[in-house]
């Protein structure tokens, strides 16, 4: 027999190392920036030869920030970021709230007239923290090595182990084991975040000191809108409440507080009652409630009357503004877009998602070869929708939820704390199903104190309002502060 030798070229690293200067808070900061490709090997052991080897899987694209005059890493915080999807690249929290570049948009958020720019972020977290920002395999300009697919990557279990291990590598390889440590993810990656804190505690030690969620979504039964889980209808009311009040199409004219305060009781007690009962409610019973959720979404009495008091989020962006022509957005419900079937069901394109791809792609493309002086020829995969059909098998014939692995986290590790923010207009995650979600995770009292969370008047990704960024850049500071309290600055 002869063998059969691996003629596949040797996956390397490929980095590219600069540095730069910042003005924040009035204090200039000297920085280093990191961008490439590490190439995450997998342990393999040949049986018959007794030997052992790693295997090349996967390059990982990141963009690391260090501050340059650090005495001791080791009391400096370091934060991974990864942005969600699934399929998504990091550029979202990279380029619009963490790092010390941003993405210019207007003050509310929208996108102005191309071509596009960047400009120093006077928000970055980079005062507070070293910053590491990683694509998952099929995002951005990471890739599995040739010979791999990249399919076995798609799915909840190998996503989290992927990314687990290049930050055990990183932190291995830059000495940064002693280092205050924090995950900060968004959408899908505080679904990430949630199962991260479990997997890098269970398989290498790894505790954390914070996890910080932007949009969170750990249980999915809280958001899918399925025959017989009226979860969602209870959960999604403040948020249909709060777009409809901004669009004035309430006759109910008070502060936004003191609206959705009144909702969320209805949701909780009377709206929940009569799902509850399903056909047994009562016909005056239904009447009136169908009436209070017509003076709280601005939808009509017959249109909710036909929808069995039941209204599914894509009915409710294209419905709200019908007679106007417009819909809403998903991620951020004060867009509004204009689609061609006026009379459709569900609208064809999210308008508060095309109004900033645009400028946070051609920045990037800019950013990494103009000023990071990183060169590749391959597209970087701002959100990868080919990732899809995503794998959930070890949630199969039920709900994805990772909120039971980060109780056990936070359980073994009584350190570990989080901070959840939130986006009044955010119908992708919205604020009520992240409550519902903490108030049912089971933690025990002692530790409930670990969980705080903060509303900002925006969306899914709230920082592209800069009112919202502002404020949420002062808490994040405040909790990493909480978190690492002898934290170097």
């Amino acid at each position: 027999m002869t063998e059969t030798q691996d003629t596949r070229p040797a996956a390397e690293d490929k980095l590219s190392i600069t540095h730069h200067k910042l003005l924040l808070n009035g204090q200039e900061i000297a920085y280093t920036v990191t961008a490439g490709v590490i190439v995450l090997k997998e342990e393999t052991r040949d049986r018959e030869k007794e030997s052992e080897g790693a295997q090349p899987k996967a390059r990982i694209f990141f963009v690391a920030y260090t501050r340059d005059d650090v005495a001791d890493v080791r009391r400096r915080p370091l934060t991974f970021s990864f942005n969600g999807g699934p399929g998504s690249s990091s550029v979202w929290l990279h380029l619009g709230l963490l790092g010390p570049r941003r993405v210019r948009l207007t003050f509310e958020g929208d996108m102005p007239q191309p071509p596009f720019d960047l400009a120093d972020n006077p928000f970055s977290l980079l005062d507070k923290t070293d910053l590491v920002f990683i694509d998952p395999v099929s995002t951005g300009y990471s890739r599995p090595v040739e010979g791999e697919k990249a399919k076995p990557f798609h799915g909840l279990k190998r996503d989290i182990e992927s990314v687990g291990d290049f930050i055990r590598l990183y932190t291995t390889r830059y000495k940064r084991w002693l280092s205050p440590k924090f995950l900060i993810g968004e959408s899908y990656g505080t679904t990430r975040a949630a199962g991260l804190s479990g997997y890098l505690q269970d398989r290498y030690g790894m505790y954390l000191n914070g996890l910080m969620l932007i949009s969170s979504i750990l249980n999915f039964g809280t958001a899918r809108f399925d025959p017989g889980n009226d979860l969602p209808y209870i959960l999604f009311l403040p948020t249909y409440a709060a777009t409809a009040w901004y669009h004035r199409k309430l006759r109910l004219r008070r502060p936004l507080q003191s609206l959705l305060r009144e909702v969320e009781r209805f949701a909780l007690h009377e709206y929940a009652l009569a799902l509850l009962k399903g056909d047994q409610l009562p016909q005056a019973e239904r009447r009136r409630v169908a009436e209070k959720l017509a003076r709280y979404t601005g939808l009509s009495l017959e249109y909710i009357e036909r929808a069995d008091l039941r209204i599914d989020i894509f009915r409710f962006v294209k419905e709200l503004l019908r007679d106007r022509g417009l819909t809403v957005g998903r991620l951020d419900s004060r867009f509004t877009g204009r689609d061609r079937d006026s009379v459709g069901e569900h609208f064809e394109k999210d308008p508060s998602y095309t109004r900033i791809i645009g400028p946070y792609t051609a920045a990037f493309y800019d950013y990494v070869r103009r000023e990071l002086e990183y060169e590749t020829d391959l597209p970087y995969e701002v959100l990868n929708m080919g990732v899809w059909p995503w794998s959930y098998a070890e949630y199969e014939n039920r709900y994805v939820n990772v909120g039971e692995t980060l109780r056990a986290a936070m359980t073994t590790n009584p350190y570990l704390k989080v901070f959840v923010a939130n986006g009044y207009y955010d119908f992708a995650t919205p604020y009520f199903a992240t409550e519902y979600t903490f108030n049912h995770l089971g933690l025990p009292p002692e530790l409930r104190g670990n969980v705080s969370m903060a509303y900002y008047e925006a969306g899914h990704m709230m920082y592209i309002h800069e009112p919202a960024l502002a404020a949420l850049k002062d808490d994040l500071a405040a909790f990493i502060d909480q978190a690492t309290p002898e934290a170097e600055q």
